[in-house]
Formats: C-alpha cells, sequence, structure tokens
C-alpha cells in the first residue's frame, strides 16, 4: 500500500514521524522521508506545529478582566433602571386611569354642592 498523503495523515502519525524523524541520522532523513512520503518542508511544518501546541496560551490580562467586570456591573445597572423606569411608567398610567375615572383633581369643584 504506497505511503498516505500528508494532508491525509493523523496527528498521532504525523507525532510518530517527528519523533522519529529527530533520531535520524541527517544522512538517512531523505530515505526516511521518502519512506514516508513526504517533504522535508512538510517536516518542518509538523515540528513547528507540535512544538507551538506545547507552549503555554498567552494569560489574559488584568485589563481585559476589569473590562470584563465593568460591562457586567454596567449590564446590572442598566437593568435596575430599565426596571424602575418600568415601573415608573407603570404608574403614570394608571394615575391618569384614576384621574379618567374619579375625575382630574385639577377641577374645579361647588364648595355648597360639593361637585
Amino acid at each position: 500500500m504506497p505511503p498516505k498523503r500528508p494532508q491525509d495523515r493523523s496527528a498521532e502519525e504525523k507525532l510518530k514521524i517527528v519523533l522519529e524523524a529527530e533520531i535520524v541520522p541527517e544522512e538517512q532523513l531523505g530515505a526516511f522521508l521518502r519512506r514516508n512520503g513526504i517533504h522535508e518542508a512538510q517536516l518542518r511544518e509538523w515540528r513547528s506545529m507540535m512544538l507551538s501546541g506545547l507552549q503555554k496560551p498567552p494569560r489574559t490580562s488584568s485589563k481585559n478582566t476589569e473590562e470584563t467586570r465593568k460591562i457586567h456591573q454596567l449590564e446590572k445597572e442598566l437593568q435596575r433602571k430599565e426596571k424602575a423606569l418600568a415601573e415608573a411608567a407603570a404608574i403614570i398610567i394608571l394615575k391618569k386611569k384614576v384621574q379618567s375615572i374619579w375625575g382630574g383633581e385639577d377641577e374645579p369643584t361647588d364648595k355648597k354642592s360639593g361637585r
């Protein structure tokens, strides 16, 4: 069976080839690469990918966490104010309905008849 194409290989196969290539003497590397059906550039790329995968992920800066915390705080404050605004609007609507049913406070009344 002919060797697989480099793009068809699994991560485990790539790792195995990279590790085996490290112990192959320099003068035998060409034969090793031909036997595995890959080019030296492909081997270098895989090695680079393996090494970059071993590096620590970048730490999140404290600035990012502070900004996230500030955003969360502002969102909570916005929700609180929206709720208060909705309550105030409901009170205003209710007050208008009461005034329309019972009559407004601004209407003059006749002191003798109470009307």
